[in-house]
């Protein structure tokens, strides 16, 4: 019996790229949902694909949440994992993933209506954290990461159908204008690039080091640059900014003597659960991408 051929809304990772009008909303909740954002950051997120929160933990829960990263990042079993990925030139840690599994601290922040309740209302259901992680993000010569959408690779590699997913990314120590900063294309979320090239077994060991599949044309990037702009984000310690899964970001490297540190937490709709990838032969493991779709409590 032949399977069924299973049809693709955001085509990716083919013979060329392929450039797909967003089909999905930006917002999900109804107009005036209950929930922590206002009607107008509301607007201002569906318009730009990001919001910024100045002040989202106070500075005695920064102290809390970065002498937790410290702990992790200084265990040798952390180290060891596969969830930790070091630095190739300094070997210092520069993530550790799936945070909220190894530390009930950061677990407990994904579970504060701050933080939840935000993702909730953002994506119209309950929310499931699909993935979780500390960067660190040294001085003296930690790597960028190049310009991407998440929601490609987690579209094409771990199988997220739809763009009903949310990131947020809060702020352990000062986002200089000089220290490797968030940059976001504003609007660039309602248009979808699918990339050129198929997508190498095991992908994941070396993407999370430096990107490779997934990424798109210098020609693409231009154009998306001409049309949208780059934001760059700055902020103290205990900012935050929320932004969409299919935003147009990346980061630049950190020379200066100042790391840049974050937990980021990925929320994804329990009404979008993974299925299987669109363009990878199976799942990234599940540190990375999760398949356990219970709802945050």
């Amino acid at each position: 019996m032949t399977a069924a051929v299973r049809t693709d809304p955001y085509p990716t990772r083919g013979a060329s790229e392929a450039v797909t009008a967003r089909l999905d909303p930006v917002v999900w909740s109804a107009p005036g949902a209950p929930g922590p954002i206002l009607r107008s950051e509301l607007l201002e997120y569906e318009r730009d694909g990001f919001l910024t929160v100045d002040e989202l933990i106070s500075d005695e829960e920064v102290a809390l949440y970065r002498a937790e990263m410290d702990r992790l990042i200084a265990d040798p079993a952390v180290r060891a994992g596969e969830r930790a990925i070091v630095e190739p030139a300094s070997q210092e840690v520069r993530s550790v993933f799936e945070v909220h599994r190894l530390s009930e601290v950061f677990a407990a922040l994904v579970r504060d209506e701050r933080v939840v309740g935000r993702a909730r209302q953002i994506l119209g259901s309950d929310v499931y954290v699909h993935q979780s992680r500390i960067n660190v993000k040294p001085g003296f010569g930690a790597s960028g990461f190049f310009w991407h959408s998440d929601f490609e690779t987690w579209h094409a590699e771990d199988g997220l159908p739809n763009m009903r997913t949310v990131s947020v990314s809060i702020a352990l120590t000062e986002n200089r204008d000089t220290n490797g900063g968030l940059m976001i294309m504003p609007g660039s979320h309602r248009t979808f690039l699918g990339c050129a090239g198929e997508t190498p077994k095991d992908n994941y060991k070396k993407s999370l080091r430096m990107q490779d599949a997934g990424t798109p044309s210098h020609t693409a990037l231009t154009r998306f640059a001409d049309e949208h702009g780059i934001r760059l984000f700055t902020g103290r310690a205990g900012s935050a900014t929320w932004f969409d899964s299919n935003c147009m970001h990346g980061s630049g490297d950190n020379i200066t003597p100042y790391a840049r540190s974050n937990v980021f937490i990925v929320f994804n709709s329990v009404e979008n659960a993974a299925v299987r990838p669109f363009a990878a032969p199976v799942p990234r493991p599940e540190f990375i991408g999760a398949r356990d779709f219970t709802p945050v409590r």
